[in-house]
């Protein structure tokens, strides 16, 4: 098997903690040191004159978010900065005006806080996806055939936390559009990550800067299009209400907009990387990290989207079955092995994800896997 290179420069752009091997970007994400400066820098300003920096701060994030807008090939104004995916969920169910009779139909993939923003506002009907579905085409079959003639709204992971692969795309937005149902997808991983994040032009769609893009936590961007963009309805009365979306959903008083500000540095630094080399790299990466875990007995690999930065193994039979076994699993591998990964809870047994950023080596992965021999075979 032949061994990735090191990211020239990648682990030095970031402050983790020496010791523990982070393997687990795609849950949280990691700021770089040249980002955490200007962010650092932002909130210096906000202390130093609140007044000038809360008088200005509409039309500065308004530009912050035109350049985030140009690195997603995005309608700057068709856009607005929130501080997660969860919130985003709210956002764009609201905007529908969903009656009591209305079905939102979701997946058994799906992120428990965005479901459980569906389930405050509608009916829910849960489409069971086996991880194992080989293909695109096998999860499209299985959405399409979940449908019923109350489903007004599909709520979908573009890429899934769990399983670490392709549930919205193209194809299944165009099938779900011809039978009017509406579109929210569910973005989180999907900035920084996919060369083109809007791909399939959903009617709502969410994605976490904080995540793949380098940005400070609390940063996510809302994409509506046109015909939804005036029902959005703004989280808090404010002096932009009046200026309607994105205006009105972004101003919140004296909240903290630094994160949003420096957001921006994040993208760009991808960019002056090369988004297409770390994406090449991080797919590359993973795929190796996959291969060393697939040698340790009772881990199976799962299909797979080529090319994303994540990967995911189901763990032997009997392992990780609830949120709390998952937990316990977890935090065993981190405190005895000095791992992070995701450890994802299933019915019958849960699954292992990992991670691929420019601060991770393959060594990494190889040493994750010779750990997991010696702690799965002591059960």
């Amino acid at each position: 098997m032949s061994r990735p290179a090191v990211f020239p420069g990648g682990p030095g752009l970031f402050r983790l903690a020496p010791g523990v091997a982070h393997l687990n970007h795609g849950s949280f994400g990691a700021v770089p040191l040249p980002v955490a400066r200007v962010h650092q820098d932002l909130a210096a300003e906000v202390a130093a004159d609140p007044d000038a920096f809360f008088l200005a701060v509409p039309d500065r994030v308004a530009e912050a978010r035109r350049r985030v807008a140009a690195h997603l090939g995005a309608d700057p104004e068709g856009i607005a900065f929130v501080t997660n995916a969860t919130e985003a969920a709210g956002l764009a169910l609201d905007a529908l005006r969903l009656d009591a009779d209305d079905e939102i139909l979701v997946t058994d993939h799906g992120y428990g806080t965005v479901v459980a923003a569906a389930a405050r506002r509608a009916r829910t009907v849960t489409v069971a996806l086996d991880p194992a579905l080989p293909d695109e085409d096998a999860v499209c079959e299985a959405v399409l055939a979940g449908l019923t003639p109350r489903t007004r709204v599909a709520l979908l992971d573009h890429i899934s936390s769990p399983t670490a692969r392709t549930l919205a795309g193209p194809r299944l937005l165009a099938a779900l559009r011809e039978r009017g149902v509406t579109t929210v997808v569910d973005g989180a991983h999907a900035p920084g990550m996919l060369a083109a994040p809007l791909a399939g032009r959903p009617d709502f769609w969410f994605g976490n800067l904080h995540k793949w893009a380098y940005a400070p936590p609390g940063s996510a961007v809302l994409a509506v299009a046109p015909g939804h963009r005036g029902r959005v309805p703004a989280p808090v009365p404010s002096w932009e209400d009046d200026r309607g979306f994105p205006r009105s959903v972004e101003y919140r008083a004296t909240a903290d907009y630094t994160g949003w500000l420096a957001a921006p540095e994040g993208l760009d630094l991808i960019a002056g990387l090369g988004a297409a080399r770390v994406r090449a790299h991080n797919g590359e990466l993973v795929r190796h990290g996959a291969e060393s875990l697939a040698g340790v007995p009772g881990l199976t690999p799962l299909p797979h989207t080529e090319g994303l930065a994540m990967r995911a193994l189901r763990l032997p039979r009997g392992v990780a079955r609830t949120q709390r076994e998952a937990a316990a699993l977890r935090e065993d591998i981190a405190a005895r092995l000095g791992f992070r990964v995701l450890i994802w809870p299933w019915p019958g047994g849960g699954g292992i994800r990992i991670s691929a950023q420019i601060y991770n080596r393959a060594e990494e992965y190889e040493r994750l896997a010779a750990a997991l021999r010696g702690l799965l075979a002591d059960g």
